[in-house]
This record gives C-alpha cells, structure tokens and sequence, in this order.
C-alpha cells in the first residue's frame, strides 16, 4: 500500500504555512515548487504547490505525493481522488482573525478592494469550512486532525504532541517549537 499523502488545508490566513513549516523541520518531504517566494505576510515562506491550484482538471501532481506533505487551500479537498489516502491536518483560526490578516496581506500588496465585506466574507468562508469537514469525515480516504491556530503559538507543546500522534511520528517538540514565531501572527 502506498504512504499516504500529508495535507495541509484550511482558508487561507489560518496558519497552513506555519504547519507546512513545521512538517519541513519534522523532515517531511514536501512538495513545494517555490514560485510564490516569501514576503512581508509570510517571511518564511509560502510552501506552495503551483499545480494544486489546477486539482479540478488535472491531480497529475499526486504521484509524487505518498510520503510527503502538500497545502492544499481548503475548497479544493473535494478534488482529491479516492484512490489515495490522506492525511488531513486542519487548520482552524478564529475567522475574524482571518479576515483580518487577510486584509493587512492584501493592503501590503496593494490590492486591497472594496468587495463583499467583512461580514459576508466571514460567513462564507465560515460555511466552506463546514463543507469541508463534513466532506473529511465521510470519505474513508481522508484520516484528519484539527490544529487550532491560536493554541499552536500560545502552547505549542500540547498541539504539537498531537500532531505527532496524528502522524504517527516521534516529533522533537523542542526543536519544532523553534519553528513559532509569534511576532509573526499577522
């Protein structure tokens, strides 16, 4: 049986780079093709996958998957055949915290615009998060976790340690702590 592939998904701005950064120092290969370079919102870089964002044509990039970890942005899991399984770790943030890093990305870039609004952003993000849990518990091709962002930087130790009962690894939790940066909580 193949190993399984490590997916790193939630909504955007909810701490997907940091896990993906975590499981890189945990020595996770991962599948990163490094286009979209590090910047004042993720200093450390993204750990994207460019091909991910064509999952509903082509999961081609699968292949290389089994054995490694991937960022896979939530609204894309039900692209993922079955024919694979996953390991899924969720990533949860507080959604308010979320429209708000996403909007201090978005004015840093530039391209900050007046759109749907807050309050409606956060109810359908909120919604598509559902969707996405519920999609991970009924298909027996995805074992999943749930990391709360928040409790990642405050205590990292006791997420940290569920994270490697998850993976079934023996994590060195001091050294993967190393990985949080709490100034970086945007």
């Amino acid at each position: 049986m193949p190993k399984p592939v490590t997916v790193v998904s939630g909504i955007p701005r909810s701490g997907t780079s940091l896990m993906m950064n975590i499981l890189q120092a945990a020595g996770l290969p991962i599948l990163s093709d490094g286009k979209r370079e590090p910047d004042a919102s993720n200093p450390r870089g993204y750990f994207e996958l460019d091909a991910v964002k064509r999952s509903r044509r082509d999961t081609g990039w699968l292949t290389a998957a089994p054995g490694g970890a991937v960022k896979i942005i939530h609204s894309l899991l039900d692209c993922l055949p079955d024919d694979y399984t996953y390991r899924v770790i969720l990533m949860r943030r507080p959604i308010a915290a979320v429209v708000a890093s996403q909007n201090r990305m978005l004015d840093l870039q530039g391209k900050h615009q007046p759109g749907l609004g807050d309050e409606r952003l956060k109810a359908i993000l909120l919604s598509q998060l559902e969707e996405s849990r519920k999609l991970l518990a009924a298909k027996p091709c995805f074992d999943w976790i749930e990391i709360d962002y928040p409790s990642l930087i405050d205590q990292p130790q006791p997420a940290l340690e569920a994270l490697g009962d998850f993976l079934g690894l023996s994590l060195q939790i001091e050294k993967l702590i190393g990985c949080i940066d709490p100034t970086l909580q945007h």
